[in-house]
């Protein structure tokens, strides 16, 4: 950017952007008010890091009109409710993403999740505020999506300027004050804030856009972390009372001794045995079916891994063959066509196992009896709530209350 003549900042018109943002975005005003403004010369615009403080370039603010002000307000503080800090470090930590350069690019990233909805409605698009169509990108996605679908080069080097600061990806800067530095906000007072924000969205349906409120629900209802209550359902029905319980005379039983001549097995722990239906119907994408045979070696972790004691059945209308988790490398997921897991459960009882597992995504008929042993289901997330395209207001039955059910692949934020 251009250099400009340094001045003092023009505190009046920054505030009364402020308020002007609180207006026509209510169900942000705890938020907004929430933010504290740190004059900084070294920021090329404004920018926030994640203890709320706002760092503001005063000739940034000479030349921006009131109206636009507002929408940057709207814009920095929206990376902080949605935890952009948080999600770019554990993105940067799990694909291995470092550098100034990828840091920019989650910046753009972020920047993408917020604009697409937040302008409108009495609320200007800031100058220069991209927006995923200017990158040929899709509308209604998250910072994490859209980070696999661009790169860097010549076509962007008109956002090279962009820094909203540690608070939009996670990367500290030279300007940043840091956790002991004046006017921050400790961490529970970040989190009443988003839920007071998430309060004034719910309570209000209809007046915010659907990003705001897909966030709000989550504040409200996080998403679950679905590998770990997989691995505890299994564990929990694998040690509960019965299973894995067998007699045996290689230690007669204690009481023997009340009857002479008489042996009495005793009861004996065994490892318990487990069978997995794996739904291949034609409604199971390939992505969920590489997602199951993940979680088929998860849950033989979750017993002990005894991997010899493990089975699977596929099964879209008709149960196929029972495979033994030991050839995992080469289990075929045989089927395509429609769904009925009844014949699946039937499958998997013959082997008399003390589980079954049934990974799913629900459109099947339920057994009308509870099965003989403990039941774990792990239903694969239908993002948005659709099911079938031709019928919009279908819903699949619920699996029964006899089984333990866990929603599998539910995005995180």
């Amino acid at each position: 950017m251009t250099a400009e003549a340094p001045g003092t900042l023009d505190l009046e018109k920054l505030l009364a952007a402020r308020l002007h943002a609180a207006r026509v975005r209510p169900y942000l005003a705890t938020a907004l008010f929430a933010l504290h403004p740190v004059e900084s010369r070294q920021v090329p615009t404004m920018a926030v890091d994640q203890h709320w403080r706002c760092y503001v370039s005063p000739a940034f603010v000479d030349r921006t009109p009131v109206e636009d002000l507002a929408g940057v307000w709207v814009h920095e503080v929206a990376h902080l409710l949605r935890d952009h800090h948080g999600r770019g470090d554990r993105v940067a930590r799990q694909r291995g993403l470092t550098g100034a350069g990828e840091r920019l690019r989650m910046n753009i990233a972020a920047d993408l999740e917020i604009n697409d909805d937040v302008y409108g409605d009495g609320l200007v698009r800031p100058q220069g505020a991209v927006c995923p169509p200017d990158l040929g990108l899709p509308e209604g996605e998250l910072m994490e999506d859209y980070l696999r679908q661009f790169r860097l080069g010549p076509r962007l080097q008109h956002l090279a300027w962009l820094d909203c600061g540690s608070g939009a990806d996670g990367r500290r800067r030279e300007w940043d004050l840091g956790p002991d530095g004046a006017h921050g906000l400790a961490g529970q007072e970040r989190d009443l804030v988003r839920f007071r924000v998430a309060q004034g969205i719910t309570g209000r349906p209809g007046s915010a856009p659907e990003g705001w409120r897909r966030w709000a629900e989550e504040v409200f209802h996080p998403p679950q972390p679905w590998r770990e209550l997989l691995g505890a359902a299994v564990r929990s029905a694998t040690s509960g009372p019965g299973a894995g319980d067998d007699y045996s005379y290689g230690r007669p039983a204690r009481r023997s001794t009340a009857l002479p001549r008489t042996v009495l097995p005793s009861l004996r722990r065994r490892p318990p045995r487990v069978c997995v239906v794996v739904d291949t119907s034609g409604s199971v994408s390939d992505a969920e079916l590489g997602s199951a045979l993940l979680e088929v070696a998860a849950i033989s972790r979750a017993v002990g891994g005894r991997r010899d004691l493990v089975t699977v059945v596929s099964c879209d209308a008709a149960a196929q063959t029972v495979h033994p988790l030991c050839r995992s490398a080469g289990i075929p997921l045989v089927g395509g066509g429609g769904t009925d897991l009844r014949t699946g459960f039937a499958r998997a009882l013959r082997s008399r196992p003390d589980v079954v597992v049934v990974l799913t995504d629900g459109q099947t008929p339920w057994p009308g009896t509870r099965p003989s042993c403990r039941t774990v289901v792990g239903l694969f997330s239908r993002p948005g709530g659709s099911w079938n395209e031709d019928d919009p207001d279908y819903r699949p039955d619920s699996p029964p209350e006899w089984a333990r059910v866990v929603v599998i692949g539910s995005p995180a934020r």
